[in-house]
């Protein structure tokens, strides 16, 4: 299994960071441009690390983008039904933004908006639908990085979570050749005076150990993508949430926590295992 401090000196190559990132090893396989997974329950998810995507398809980075449902029950600020033609619609919203972050290839998935959390645990379930249309992409896609929500999917919404334990899930199915896990995180005390946002989930700055940081190009192509979502933000909110982002949360990077591998902290000052029944070796 890799190390935590492996997967972070990586991570932080990837995203161009910390100088420890050129720990041996890491550096040489940066050069074959490793390939990264990211994996949203919702179009417009991908609005919150927009930059890293952005980021990634500068340096020339395969990335693949899944998004689990087409939300086809969030008409937003629009006065569309919910339903089908919904759906259409944002698909065409997400692939609007994803022109603007690079053009990564796209998969839908269509499961039903707001329904992943229903009966997960029951045959043919929207989650065990979920889980086997993601296992053969994650299994054969050789990522390096799988990035998707954290547990309390962002404002704890039921999709994200459920998107969350899926993925992680199946990544730690895998063997040692699993993908590391990328969570991004508000970092506490970042969280924007906005109504709307205060019941997002902070993280303690100590767990948000790899930091994306971006350039101003990949912010303007954040801004561009946050605009292809005119059914979900009305203009002012479209014209400003990726400023606001970058001000507050973000502050030049997008923070992101290792989910998988995930290894003790103080695992060398564990406590020494106690003796055994009568008669067993010391």
């Amino acid at each position: 299994m890799r190390a935590i401090g492996w997967v972070a000196a990586m991570a932080a190559m990837l995203a161009g960071g910390p100088a420890h990132a050129h720990e041996a090893g890491v550096e040489a396989e940066a050069k074959g441009k490793p390939r990264l997974l990211f994996v949203f329950a919702h179009p417009d998810d991908e609005l919150f690390v927009a930059p890293v995507l952005a980021r990634a398809a500068r340096r020339g980075q395969p990335v693949t983008v899944i998004f689990v449902t087409s939300g086809d029950q969030g008409p937003g600020v629009s006065t569309m039904e919910r339903g089908a033609a919904l759906a259409a619609h944002r698909e065409n919203e997400a692939r609007c933004s994803m022109q603007a972050l690079g053009n990564p290839d796209v998969t839908f998935l269509r499961l039903g908006d707001g329904t992943l959390g229903v009966n997960a645990h029951h045959p043919g379930s929207p989650a065990q639908k979920l889980s086997a249309a993601l296992q053969p992409l994650i299994r054969t896609g050789n990522f390096e990085l799988v990035f998707t929500w954290g547990p309390d999917g962002g404002y704890g919404h039921a999709d994200h979570r459920m998107v969350s334990a899926v993925t992680t899930q199946l990544v730690q199915e895998m063997g040692e050749d699993r993908p590391a896990v990328m969570y991004p995180g508000i970092p506490k005390g970042t969280l924007p005076p906005v109504a709307e946002m205060q019941n997002w989930a902070q993280t303690d700055p100590e767990l948000l150990q790899v930091p994306y940081d971006y350039s101003p190009d990949d912010l303007a192509a954040s801004i561009r993508a946050a605009d292809c979502h005119k059914s979900q933000f009305d203009d002012a909110a479209r014209a400003g949430m990726i400023q606001l982002f970058d001000q507050t949360i973000w502050q030049g990077a997008v923070h992101f926590r290792i989910g998988l591998p995930e290894l003790p902290p103080l695992i060398d000052d564990a406590p020494a295992a106690q003796p055994q029944a009568t008669g067993a070796q010391q």
